[in-house]
């Protein structure tokens, strides 16, 4: 816990000097309240009086509870940038206390819209969190806001600022570009990443590399099948070196393909074809394991978020509030799912607020 407290007390305050609460104090009653359940400011100004006086043996609370208009204007005033480096910190902290060392396997980068997180007249274009997602751990790498909306932007940013040695970079089609393929080997990780249409000289040179060597029989692959949920499913997985003659893309070592196929109860069959670029050469297999990993930063982290802390429902819209709650809420969900229990994330949520004994067990995985 004073780990926690730490890391908030090295981030900058933006308020005037005769601000009466300490910036620290309250980040972290803020992220104290989101693990009990607090889903706005209201929320946690509410939990900061109604704890006030377990909450003072933790931090300075001289001035008594701040206001929800207070945790509004910090979040509102703080600069993100604050913010995303104590979730570096934080992070750095919580693997370390859980035994673990840098990211190795695959990470997923994805962009998450604050859907309603838009200032009066401004809903086409809402805040938007690129997500940098250790699929392994299940663990948030960063969380690094877009500028003007512009995800592809806001990606090749957030790379120049980290280390992945060793590590598969996963994204989909939008950051199939040479740009992200460059970021993504400086950054010391290799990349898999979808190939559509948008990259038409690269699609089609795959598609006839992939034609060729299925006439010529040297197409090695791994086939899946899995039923559930009144779905069956198959996939077809196959990797082939970087053919002669493709263009250029930095990098570039061999292409995959996952051919799908999907049967509904009602009858229906859908069918689809998608490729990835491979900075690193695979085995269907692996690429296979690859590809499914990438979307758990969907299930794990996106639809947590939505479901459990209610994300997509947040109000809060104004400067930079959005983007700062939404730092504090993957603090909250990383130190929910490093307790070891097998209880959800949400059983969790509601002991952290009933048992005090379980809240303070949840701080004992950070040293």
């Amino acid at each position: 816990m004073q780990t926690v407290i730490s890391i908030f007390r090295e981030v900058r305050d933006p308020r005037d000097m005769n601000a009466r609460h300490d910036v620290g104090a309250m980040l972290f009653v803020s992220l104290a309240a989101t693990l009990c359940g607090a889903k706005s400011c209201v929320d946690i100004a509410d939990f900061t009086e109604a704890n006030l006086e377990g909450l003072r043996e933790i931090v300075d609370l001289s001035h008594g509870a701040p206001s929800h208009d207070s945790f509004s204007r910090l979040f509102r005033l703080l600069d993100p940038v604050e913010l995303e480096l104590a979730l570096r910190r934080f992070g750095a902290a919580l693997r370390e206390g859980l035994g673990l060392g840098a990211a190795k396997g695959v990470v997923a980068i994805d962009g998450k819209s604050l859907r309603h997180g838009y200032e009066r007249g401004s809903a086409y274009m809402p805040p938007l969190l690129i997500s940098v997602w250790d699929a392994q751990t299940r663990l948030s790498i960063a969380a690094h806001r877009a500028p003007g909306g512009n995800e592809v932007s806001g990606v090749l940013e957030v790379l120049k600022t980290l280390v992945l040695k060793g590590c598969i970079v996963t994204a989909d089609a939008l950051h199939c570009h040479p740009k992200m393929a460059e970021a993504v080997r400086a950054t010391g990780g290799h990349y898999a990443i979808t190939l559509k249409a948008n990259h038409a000289p690269l699609h089609t040179a795959a598609e006839a590399a992939f034609a060729r060597a299925a006439v010529g029989g040297r197409l090695a692959f791994v086939e899946s099948r899995e039923s559930g949920h009144d779905r069956h499913e198959w996939r077809r997985v196959s990797v082939i070196p970087r053919p002669a003659g493709a263009p250029d893309f930095p990098g570039l070592v061999a292409l995959g393909r996952i051919e799908a196929e999907r049967r509904l109860s009602n009858g229906k069959v859908e069918t689809g074809r998608r490729y990835v670029v491979l900075s690193k050469r695979l085995s269907p297999a692996r690429l296979a394991e690859t590809v499914r990993t990438h979307w758990s930063v969907e299930n794990g982290l996106h639809w947590q978020l939505d479901v459990t802390f209610h994300e997509d429902d947040a109000r809060s819209r104004k400067g930079y509030a959005p983007q700062n709650l939404a730092v504090i809420r993957r603090m909250a969900l990383d130190i929910l799912r490093s307790h070891p229990s097998d209880k959800s994330i949400a059983r969790k949520m509601k002991l952290a607020a009933w048992k005090q004994s379980f809240f303070f067990e949840l701080f004992t995985y950070m040293r």
